[in-house]
């Protein structure tokens, strides 16, 4: 377990400084924000277009960028894209390749009591990520035009704490004359923020479970994504490890494929009889003329 734990974290922290390497960047001064290339292409996580070091583009940040042109284009690259993704993965991206889902692991693994959820208000809370992904990323942006006839990016602008963590608040901190800028706004993101990083040490990745649209839009495609887990009846003991693990709230046993799992695998590495596993596709049942006979001896 620890292992698989281990390989996991790695595996985030290295996607996460590689797409995060622009050195020049990070340097003291006015704002060296990368745009060449590569910033025309959509990392598949969570990550600030503006965060001084990313080398490509946030998904939620580049649809909202389409949606808020004077001619209302939709955003068909990246809702593209991202159902591809979905459709090849679902919600593994959340679990391996996000650098604020690391984050929030991070700061859940602060030596502090744990809270847990009651059932009643969690529930309805796991809706609140396809509200953001269908007001204020799709929605507002598309449809609500200022008096210059733009749209505005909602989600980015008024709401999204990996832009105040990852970007606004680096910029500040490197940039002196930035400091005497700011607005209501980027107070009120900070607060935001605080809420989502103080609520991380207590909580298991609150963000991603209430809040993150990117995570909603994975979870869309979840039950018929290609790759899948896998459950073995015929295995399982019905010890209730699984479940126990499960620190996003699923319990593989029922619903192997909920649109909650981030697939970080550590249910199957908890299961002390291999009845959980990741293949492509669903399970392929033996057909009847492959049964074979079971003989008695009488």
């Amino acid at each position: 377990m620890k292992k698989s734990n281990s390989l996991r974290t790695l595996v985030q922290a290295g996607w996460g400084i590689l797409t995060n390497s622009y050195v020049q960047g990070w340097m003291p001064g006015p704002p060296a924000i990368y745009q060449g290339p590569l910033k025309r292409f959509c990392v598949p996580g969570m990550n600030c277009y503006s965060c001084p070091g990313a080398l490509g583009s946030c998904p939620i940040g580049a649809m909202q960028a389409v949606f808020n042109g004077r001619r209302r284009k939709f955003a068909f690259y990246v809702v593209g894209y991202l159902a591809t993704i979905g459709l090849l993965v679902g919600r593994f991206i959340c679990g391996w390749l996000c650098l604020f889902g690391l984050i929030q692991e991070l700061l859940y693994k602060i030596p502090t009591p744990k809270l847990t959820v009651p059932e009643k208000i969690d529930r309805p809370l796991r809706y609140l990520k396809y509200v953001m992904l269908g007001v204020f990323v799709f929605a507002l942006p598309f449809f609500y035009r200022t008096n210059l006839g733009m749209g505005e990016p909602f989600f980015c602008q008024y709401i999204c704490p990996v832009g105040t963590l990852e970007g606004g608040i680096p910029l500040v901190l490197l940039d002196a004359t930035m400091r005497g800028a700011l607005s209501w706004l980027f107070r009120w993101k900070c607060a935001l923020m605080l809420v989502c990083v103080i609520s991380s040490i207590f909580i298991y990745r609150p963000f991603c479970k209430y809040v993150c649209p990117l995570g909603a839009f994975y979870a869309l495609f979840q039950k018929v994504s290609v790759m899948r887990m896998r459950f073995d009846q015929d295995k399982c003991v019905s010890c209730g490890l699984c479940a126990k693990t499960c620190k996003m709230g699923v319990n593989p046993v029922l619903n192997p494929n909920s649109a909650e799992c981030i697939r970080c695998s550590e249910c199957v590495h908890a299961c002390p009889k291999q009845a959980l596993s990741f293949g492509v596709g669903p399970k392929k049942e033996a057909k009847p003329d492959e049964v074979v006979p079971v003989r008695l001896n009488v």
